[in-house]
């Protein structure tokens, strides 16, 4: 595959993965939790180079996973204590993230590894660095890690797709049937964690936020169907990851930004056109109701 190619299809799979998550986080109004773990994740990054004085291999993706699966069970704790879940998670992530930089600024020195990577990425180094895989041969390892998160999400969220279903719209419901909704909310947050790991090296803290709500959020706008919302949120995240390069290159500007910028974009459009919620069909519906209602019929 061409260099290109490698760069589209890493960030096509940032946006499927992406995409189908952020439909449950949408929906559980969870959103704000995106971009809490995609930030937090900077202090399992810094605490895995301080232990191993590297910045590849498996160690550092661990690192980000585990301080990410802990935001989560922070902001839960402080939530089931009484503190508001916007504000758990106001508290849990500032902080955090907070005493990443502080560590970076701190303890890393001369290595290369600083919060302007972490927030944008650099997704355009992504195909240098490759893996050999049988049969497959040589892929970036950005590439492959996505790949197999990709497939675990599907396999998760397939396997118990009655369960978030139910758990997202009647959580009430589903605890009296037997569902253990807690469970099943700490399992969900881990696949976010995970996701948003796989995503953060590549594309940015940035980037991942994006394509965690705006497509989740566009999708929501098109239907009210969950299997239609998830393969719109994923269709959406494919269509900004190349609208977003090629805009990038025409302006010679930042890939991972202009790829953000273009979940934006397609969630604008969304908002003023899509048939069901959009500006545009609410103007119109009240207005079209108004000229077939009795009185006109009655005048025809």
């Amino acid at each position: 595959m061409t260099y290109t190619a490698w760069i589209l299809l890493t960030a096509s799979l940032v946006g499927i993965s992406c995409g189908i998550v952020g439909v449950f986080l949408i929906l559980r109004k969870m959103a704000m939790m995106a971009d809490a773990i995609s930030h937090t994740v900077l202090l399992g990054i810094v605490v895995a180079y301080l232990l191993t004085h590297s910045l590849s291999g498996i160690h550092m993706v661990i690192g980000a996973a585990v301080a990410g699966i802990l935001t989560t069970y922070f902001v839960q704790w402080f939530h089931s204590r009484g503190v508001g879940q916007d504000a758990s998670i106001g508290l849990v992530f500032t902080t955090l993230f907070a005493i990443g930089v502080i560590l970076i600024a701190t303890k890393v020195g001369n290595a290369h590894l600083d919060v302007q990577h972490a927030l944008m990425g650099e997704i355009s180094f992504v195909p240098w660095n490759t893996v050999a895989v049988p049969v497959l041969g040589n892929i970036p390892l950005a590439t492959l890690m996505l790949l197999i998160v990709l497939f675990i999400v599907i396999v998760v969220i397939g396997l118990f797709y009655k369960e978030w279903k139910l758990t997202t719209f009647d959580s009430a419901l589903a605890a009296s049937i037997g569902i253990p909704v807690v469970g099943l909310h700490y399992l969900f947050m881990t696949l976010v964690s995970v996701t948003t790991v796989a995503s953060f090296d590549a594309v940015g803290a940035i980037m991942v936020v994006a394509m965690l709500i705006a497509p989740a959020a566009a999708a929501y706008l098109w239907t009210d169907k969950l299997l239609v919302m998830l393969f719109l949120s994923a269709g959406f995240g494919v269509f900004s990851a190349v609208l977003g390069y090629y805009f990038a290159l025409w302006i010679d500007s930042s890939i991972s930004g202009s790829m953000a910028f273009s979940t934006g974009i397609i969630f604008l459009i969304s908002f003023f056109i899509s048939p069901r919620h959009g500006l545009l069909s609410n103007w119109i519906r009240p207005a079209r109701d108004r000229g077939t209602g009795p009185s006109s019929q009655f005048g025809r």
